[in-house]
C-alpha cells in the first residue's frame, strides 16, 4: 500500500522488497490510498502530491517491479459490504485515529487473486538469503499448523541466543515464535483461514466521557454511525484482541535466513542514507547492536554506512 507520505522513499524500498522476496508471485499489486491525509500522517516529512504518487507508481510498473495499480475503493456501498463481512457491523470511518487506511487494508486483501496474500507496508526493509524464501516456509507452516493465521519473517537481525527484543509476550515453538499480538506492517495470510477468522469486533477510542468508554463496541459503533463521533482503534489491535479470544496465533519465523526492519525515523538523514542501508541489508550485514531489534536504530546505521 502506498500514499503521498511514502513518496520520499518508495522508489527505493518497493523495488528492494520485491527483489528480496524470492517468490514467484501470481501478481504484485500496489494499492494507492488517495484519501485526504489525517491523524499523524499530516505531519510526516516529505509529503508529495497525488500526481507525484501516480508518476512514481507508473514508473514502478514500467520498471517491471509491480504488475498492477489499484486505487482504494471508498465508495459507500463497498465500505458497507466489506465492513459487514470483516467487522459484523458498519462503522463510518475509513481510517483509524492515526490516519492508517483500515478500509484500504481490507480492500487490499479482498481485491487480490490467489489463495495466499503477502502484505508489506511500503517503508519496510527486508533481508533474505539468496536460496531461501520465508514465504514458502510460511505457507508450509500454515498448511501443517492451521492454528497459525499470520506469518512474518524474523523481527530484526538474529541474536546469538535466538531471543527477540519485544514489548509483548511470546512463546518459542518449533521453528517459530508464537504471538497473540498481530503486526500489520508485513505478514502472510491464507485467505480461507483468515475469512474463517472473521468477523473481528470493532474497537473504538478517543471517547472523552468515561461512561461512553464502558459501552459495548456494537453500541459505540451505532453511536458513531448516527453522530459521526469517535475514532477507530488500529486494525492490528482489533486483530490482536480477537487472537487473544481464539486459538489462533501469529507466527514470527525463527529462521535467520530472512529478517525485516522497520524505520521509525524517516527524516532527511535517513532518506539520504537509504540506498546504502538497503545495499548493506541485502548483503546480510548490519551494525552491531541492531540484533534482535525490529525498529531500525538510525544512529547505528549512519555510523556503519557513513
Amino acid at each position: 500500500m502506498v500514499a503521498r507520505t511514502d513518496i520520499p522513499f518508495m522508489m527505493e524500498t518497493i523495488p528492494h522488497l520485491v527483489r528480496t522476496s524470492h517468490y514467484p508471485f501470481v501478481e504484485r499489486v500496489l494499492f494507492l490510498d488517495t484519501a485526504p491525509l489525517t491523524g499523524d500522517k499530516v505531519g510526516r516529512p516529505g509529503i508529495g502530491t497525488l500526481e507525484q504518487l501516480r508518476e512514481n507508481c507508473a514508473q514502478l510498473v514500467a520498471m517491471g517491479v509491480v504488475d498492477r495499480l489499484v486505487d482504494m475503493d471508498y465508495n459507500d456501498a463497498y465500505r458497507q459490504r466489506v465492513y459487514k463481512k470483516h467487522f459484523g457491523s458498519i462503522p463510518k470511518p475509513t481510517h483509524n485515529w492515526k490516519g492508517y487506511p483500515i478500509l484500504g487494508t481490507i480492500f487490499s486483501l479482498e481485491e487480490t487473486v490467489g489463495d495466499y496474500v503477502v502484505h508489506f507496508d511500503s517503508d519496510m526493509l527486508q533481508y533474505q538469503k539468496d536460496d531461501h524464501s520465508w514465504i514458502t516456509e510460511g505457507i508450509e507452516l500454515m498448511e501443517q499448523r492451521p492454528e497459525v493465521l499470520f506469518v512474518r519473517p524474523l523481527s530484526g537481525p538474529p541474536t546469538a541466543d535466538g531471543s527477540l527484543h519485544q514489548r509483548v509476550s511470546y512463546e518459542a515453538d518449533d521453528g517459530f515464535y508464537r504471538f497473540k499480538f498481530f503486526g500489520s506492517r508485513a505478514y502472510l495470510i491464507k485467505k480461507q483461514s483468515f475469512n474463517a477468522f472473521l468477523p473481528v469486533p470493532v474497537l473504538w477510542m478517543d471517547y472523552k466521557n468515561e461512561w461512553l468508554k464502558q459501552l459495548p463496541a456494537r453500541v459505540l459503533t451505532w453511536l458513531n454511525y448516527w453522530t459521526g463521533r469517535g475514532k477507530l482503534d488500529s486494525w492490528e489491535v482489533m486483530i490482536s484482541r480477537e487472537l487473544e479470544r481464539t486459538d489462533g496465533w501469529r507466527a514470527t519465523l525463527s529462521n535467520a535466513d530472512a529478517w525485516t526492519l522497520h524505520p521509525v525515523v524517516r527524516g532527511q538523514d535517513y532518506i539520504s542514507a537509504l540506498p546504502k542501508i538497503i545495499r548493506t541489508i541485502e548483503q546480510g550485514d548490519y551494525p552491531q547492536g541492531q540484533e534482535g531489534y525490529y525498529d531500525l536504530n538510525l544512529d547505528l546505521w549512519l555510523e556503519k554506512v557513513g
